[in-house]
């Protein structure tokens, strides 16, 4: 039965490849159904593979293959809520450490452009606590991190 509602993503011929990694890396995720082609397209040929149905964290996704017209960008990512700090390693090392690149404040992206947020729940605690001088310092700490360290953030918002 096809979802009400599936996150459709680009790639440029690696649709599976990306869905498998997904499957592989985060919980509740996994590869469904794999269309191939029933005709040549812009981007392919006849039997390539055209799009993957996939779930990531529970969310309906699908691959498609459309070719390298457009690319992911920041305005468009994943935020993955985790519960410790050996869970925020796991995750954002799987995912830099399989070609992707890290950037700033627990935001990295994939080998296919797209964007994650691994952000500890300990971090938004910390940023949304009713004590605004301390959810002030653990901002400021998280602003100079790449991957989130909890035990920096939570030494910040106690001062």
């Amino acid at each position: 039965m096809v979802n009400k509602n599936t996150i459709c993503l680009w790639y440029d011929g690696t649709a599976l490849d990306a869905a498998k990694f997904y499957a592989e890396t985060f919980p509740d995720s996994a590869v469904g159904a794999v269309h191939r082609a029933p005709g040549d397209y812009p981007s392919g040929k006849q039997d390539d593979v055209l799009t993957v149905e996939f779930t990531v964290m529970g969310i309906p996704c699908l691959g498609l293959n459309g070719g390298p017209a457009f690319k992911h960008n920041e305005a468009f990512s994943f935020q993955v809520a985790t519960d410790d700090q050996a869970e925020t390693d796991r995750l954002w090392n799987a995912i830099i450490g399989n070609g992707g690149q890290e950037s700033a404040c627990g935001w990295c992206k994939d080998k296919w452009g797209l964007s994650w947020q691994i952000t500890p729940r300990a971090l938004t605690a910390a940023i949304t606590d009713p004590d605004r001088a301390a959810a002030k310092r653990a901002f400021e700490a998280m602003m100079e991190m790449g991957k989130i360290d909890i035990a920096v953030i939570e030494a910040a918002r106690r001062g």
